[in-house]
């Protein structure tokens, strides 16, 4: 049987780069895990053994990858994966689950990609200090959100600096100045009916081009980044005041409540009110 130490991170609070789970786990001969695809990044560090990796590249064809001690994997949101451990020499590896409004920019900083999810490292030291960062999340998982999130930062930090493919940030000025305006502009009209061609008016832009830079730099596009960005307002009101769901409907843009409701079902499996009950003064 396989030895597994697992937690899911109890915070939606963080926007820019947020915990969804992680773990560590010495497999049994032949572990396998998939097909499936995953809504986040999540990231695998192979402590001991070796495995394989079936994954598609972004053309949608598959490959195989022997992966041993030492090296990692990336899996991306949408990406179709199994992972399976040596029969002889099993995996032991350790694992994040992440996202957030710039997790496909950090991801992009360590140069792994559908295409390329193998990670390399080009330095031990700084390899060694990455796994440290995701065993000590798996030891500390109890203390406080603030905390943990410091610690995942500090994770992505040696993931890119120690990647053999680590790419320098490279994009246009004006490109990463639109992306702002457009952000700033949601954050202070979430709670209205704002649409795509408000916020792209806002930048003195066309709906068709603004929706093309906005995915390529967030990786989202405009409605899907408007709409998360409402869902993760609605969860912080829902554990943290006393508002009604009707109430709450209104402050994150949602004037009929059933369209709230629908929309939160959608992303959270549960009702607005279900999930209020299970999340209440969790932190």
């Amino acid at each position: 049987m396989s030895e597994v130490k697992f937690s899911v991170f109890p915070s939606e609070h963080f926007i820019d780069l947020g915990l969804y789970q992680f773990g560590w786990e010495q497999c049994t001969p032949s572990h396998s895990f998939g097909p499936v695809a995953r809504n986040h990044y999540l990231f695998h560090y192979v402590i001991s053994g070796t495995g394989t990796l079936l994954a598609d590249d972004s053309k949608g064809n598959t490959h195989s990858y022997q992966i041993k001690s030492g090296q990692g994997f990336m899996l991306f949101p949408g990406q179709i994966s199994t992972y399976t451990a040596d029969q002889n020499l099993p995996w032991e590896y350790t694992w994040i689950e992440f996202d957030g409004l710039h997790a496909k920019e950090v991801v992009e900083l360590s140069g792994l990609s559908r295409d390329h999810p193998v990670y390399h490292a080009r330095s031990k030291d700084l390899r060694e200090e990455m796994m440290k960062e995701m065993l000590y999340l798996i030891e500390h998982k109890d203390l406080p959100a603030f905390h943990l999130i410091g610690h995942l930062y500090l994770f992505l930090d040696y993931l890119t600096r120690s990647a053999v493919n680590m790419s320098v940030p490279r994009g246009s000025k004006l490109r990463d100045f639109y992306i702002k305006e457009a952000i700033s502009y949601i954050e202070e009209n979430f709670q209205n009916e704002i649409s795509v061609e408000d916020i792209a008016k806002t930048c003195g832009l066309n709906r068709s081009y603004f929706g093309k830079i906005f995915k390529d730099v967030m990786g989202k596009s405009p409605q899907e980044f408007l709409l998360s960005y409402r869902m993760i307002k609605a969860t912080e009101l829902l554990k943290l005041s006393q508002l009604s769901i009707g109430d709450i409907s209104n402050a994150v843009g949602y004037p009929n409540q059933l369209h709230f409701s629908r929309a939160f079902k959608k992303i959270y499996t549960l009702s607005p009110r279900e999930w209020r009950n299970r999340n209440r003064g969790r932190i």
